[in-house]
C-alpha cells in the first residue's frame, strides 16, 4: 500500500488499485444530481466492451474534474506537443480547434 500527500491530504493507494485498468472508451451521462462515468475497453475481436469502472461524480465536481483535465491536457501539450485526433475519430459534436 501506499500513501501519497495530495494537497494536505493523505491519499492511500493499494496494490491493486494502482494497477490500474485499461479504458479506449469513456461514457458519460447525468441526472440532475450526479454524472456518471463509465470505462471501458473495446478490443478487436470481441463482440462487446466491458464497463471495468464506474465514477459517480456531484455536477461541481465533475466540473472540477473537467478543469483539472484541461489544466493536465495544456502542460501535456506544452511539454510533449500537441495530441492530435483524428476527425473519424472524434466524438459527436467534437470541433477541434486548430491553432
Amino acid at each position: 500500500m501506499s500513501e501519497v500527500k495530495q494537497h494536505g491530504i493523505d491519499v492511500e493507494l493499494d496494490a491493486e488499485v494502482a494497477q490500474g485498468h485499461y479504458s479506449n472508451l469513456a461514457i458519460i451521462s447525468h441526472s440532475t444530481s450526479e454524472f456518471i462515468l463509465d470505462f471501458a475497453a473495446i478490443l478487436p475481436g470481441l463482440p462487446k466492451a466491458k464497463v471495468k469502472s464506474r465514477i459517480i461524480l456531484t455536477p461541481e465536481h465533475a466540473k472540477r474534474l473537467l478543469m483539472s483535465l484541461q489544466d493536465n491536457i495544456a502542460r501535456y501539450e506544452t511539454n510533449v506537443g500537441r495530441i492530435e485526433i483524428p476527425q473519424h475519430q472524434a466524438p459527436v459534436g467534437f470541433t477541434q480547434k486548430l491553432n
